[in-house]
């Protein structure tokens, strides 16, 4: 059975007001597939994805480093911008 790791997600830009509160610096962990308390659901709509290819040791081809990527939440007026890391056992 394939290893599952733990996902680290990190806020490093947010433009406008973000309606949640988040700040750069925040930071969840994301393991057994739970969503982590205080983020918001729409930004963790779009992470989600990511995290789950992360968490099973899949790649990003656009990613120089191939246990980190950035994404953005949904909400273009108000971009918080995360950083999704594979925190490696």
């Amino acid at each position: 059975m394939a290893e599952i790791y733990d996902v680290a997600v990190k806020v490093i830009s947010q433009k406008g007001h973000c309606a949640q509160g988040h700040k750069v610096g925040d930071e969840w962990i994301i393991k057994d597939y739970c969503t982590p308390a205080g983020i918001c659901m729409g930004a963790f709509d779009s992470i989600f994805p990511v995290a789950a290819v992360m968490a099973f040791d899949g790649k990003f081809p656009w990613s120089s480093d191939p246990d980190t990527t950035e994404l953005a939440c949904s909400d273009a007026q108000n971009p918080v911008v995360f950083e999704v890391r594979r925190l490696k056992k």
